[in-house]
């Protein structure tokens, strides 16, 4: 039985557009956990201080050419040679020449294709990197050495292939080479897949320092789950410039945050009460459950953005009275102005005890600010926005049964997709064959033999991506989280505490494991890769190899309009 990933956007207005959001296309190196360690997730070290990426114009190092360049002279020399001059003897005959047909001189012959063909793929990476440092393009430090750490590993591929078919001569170490130590310890050739590092230190925050008795009422309808944290995250941006506390909804009339988040979690990382629940706020207005004012972020389509069902069910299933909505701008959803967070105080400061502002999942508001690692606001932790202990513990326990500590983690999203993508210019529905290609490359750049797929696609499409994974001629095993067994354990926290068969517990649970993973592939458009991304940006456990599935492609077809 397959589990899928619950995909948070259920038709076009829910889903991100790749050239609106952008982040850093990261690519790997996991971070250790440990199940014993209770204080955090990951075994995170703290953020190393590097110099402030910087443009440049490109240098190369004599011994970076000498060891991309060199095979190919060789292999040119190689096949340039008039081998009708070498086989004449001193009269001039030609020496009877007889085709090597013996399984050896196969193998040589088949060796010297691939190669060919690896050097084939070697000169188109050489011709991209020479056309990125162009005086047109900008490229820092990191992505460059990046780019010619994966160029020097292709290198020694070639060299490997050229040499299997040779015996190797007596007492020779075949596995590596004397010039091959000038080069690796001092460029670090296994951290191609290195972590990113998110400058922590320089984050741009706000202190969160809410009034007694002022609240910001959250509400959030737009899409599924990962679209209302998001509109979570935002509304706790809002009432930190607001100085309010934030009312989390209740689940008569959203989701069971309960179930997948710690919201206590949040007060913990401040230090203070911030945020409460539905419940403990209706405690302290002794069940005098009003809001005082609603002025709106957005007013078109609708005001607020809140449609007249879910307004009438605010009333009849938690008993809210309210006043009128008011209008605080002219804001359509579809072309949010951005704003700043002056705009923000000046619009909705107001001395009344409850107020709240509606839908803000599509509000602009100093996206730098708000997207930056760590978010926008003072705290003591990682992030203050994640997974319950019972989901973390859970998904580091899946990660030791089956995973081990370097994975890729895919998040294939398909259903709804295919429309939606071919209305973006350019499309991000892939035909399975292309996206293998794509997974395949973040195979062999991150030379690891596990992926992690959370998707929820039909099994005839994951069969036949199986099938076209491939590392070294092997197949690379997709593993999806089984059905539950009862002699697993690795899921038993799940169920102690009544969590199982949830479909935002098992949503969270993917998530989970994606963001722990060493490398992560995700679906441009979806806000279930988005909200993943946060999470590594958060965590520090973010890639220089991670990247939004085929980035920088186009599908091979696309279907024509209806």
């Amino acid at each position: 039985m397959d589990r899928v990933s619950s995909d948070d956007e259920e038709d076009q207005r829910n889903l991100i557009d790749q050239n609106d959001t952008k982040p850093s296309p990261p690519r790997s190196a996991a971070s250790a956990f440990s199940i014993n360690n209770l204080r955090h997730p990951l075994e995170f070290s703290g953020p190393t201080t590097t110099s402030s990426a910087r443009q440049f114009h490109f240098q190369f190092n004599k011994r970076y050419l000498f060891a991309i360049f060199l095979p190919l002279f060789i292999l040119i020399l190689y096949f340039s040679i008039d081998l009708r001059n070498i086989f004449r003897d001193t009269t001039g005959t030609l020496w009877p020449l007889k085709l090597d047909s013996s399984p050896s001189a196969s193998r040589m012959r088949e060796s010297e294709l691939q190669a060919l063909s690896l050097l084939r793929h070697q000169r188109l990476g050489l011709l991209s990197l020479w056309n990125s440092s162009s005086p047109t393009n900008s490229t820092s430090l990191e992505d460059f050495r990046s780019l010619l750490l994966e160029q020097i590993q292709l290198n020694q591929q070639i060299q490997q292939v050229l040499l299997s078919s040779h015996p190797a001569p007596a007492g020779s170490n075949s596995s590596s080479d004397d010039n091959d130590d000038l080069f690796e310890p001092t460029l670090g050739l296994g951290d191609i897949c290195r972590k990113r590092d998110q400058k922590m230190s320089q984050r741009r925050t706000i202190e969160w320092k809410p009034k007694p008795n002022k609240y910001l009422f959250a509400i959030c309808v737009s899409g599924q789950m990962s679209n209302h944290l998001i509109c979570l995250e935002k509304h706790m941006f809002f009432a930190a410039l607001l100085d309010r506390i934030l009312v989390i909804p209740s689940p008569k009339v959203d989701y069971q945050y309960g179930k997948v988040l710690d919201v206590d979690h949040v007060n913990q990382c401040l230090g203070r009460k911030v945020v409460v629940t539905f419940d403990e706020f209706a405690e302290a207005k002794k069940n005098h459950l009003h809001i005082d004012r609603f002025i709106c972020y957005f007013s078109l389509p609708q005001p607020c953005y809140v449609d007249d069902e879910h307004l009438k069910k605010m009333k009849s299933s938690l008993g809210i009275s309210m006043g009128k909505l008011e209008r605080a701008w002219v804001e359509d959803i579809k072309k949010p102005s951005r704003r700043t967070g002056e705009d923000v105080m000046a619009k909705f400061s107001t001395g009344d005890d409850v107020i709240a502002i509606g839908d803000v999942f599509y509000a602009n508001v100093e996206p730098e600010w708000v997207m930056q690692p760590g978010g926008p606001l003072a705290h003591k932790c990682k992030t203050l926005v994640e997974p319950s202990r019972f989901i973390l513990l859970t998904a580091q326990r899946f990660i030791q049964t089956f995973l081990g500590k370097n994975f890729i983690a895919l998040h294939f999203r398909r259903h709804g997709f295919l429309k939606f993508c071919n209305t973006k210019q350019p499309s991000c529905f892939f035909p399975v064959p292309q996206a293998a290609d794509c997974i395949n490359h973040v195979v062999e750049r991150a030379n690891m033999a596990v992926i992690y797929i959370s998707t929820d696609a039909a099994e005839s499409e994951t069969s036949l991506l199986q099938s076209l994974i491939v590392r070294n001629g092997k197949p690379v095993p997709l593993v999806k989280r089984p059905a539950r067994n009862s002699v697993e354990k690795w899921d038993a926290l799940l169920y102690r505490h009544g969590l199982q068969d949830d479909s935002q517990v098992e949503a969270m649970l993917d998530k989970t494991i994606c963001a722990m993973s060493s490398i992560f592939i995700g679906s441009s458009g979806s806000t279930f890769t988005e909200d993943i991304l946060r999470l590594r940006k958060d965590w520090e456990s973010a890639s220089v190899c991670d990247e939004y599935l085929c980035q920088g492609e186009q599908p091979s077809i696309i279907a024509d309009d209806k």
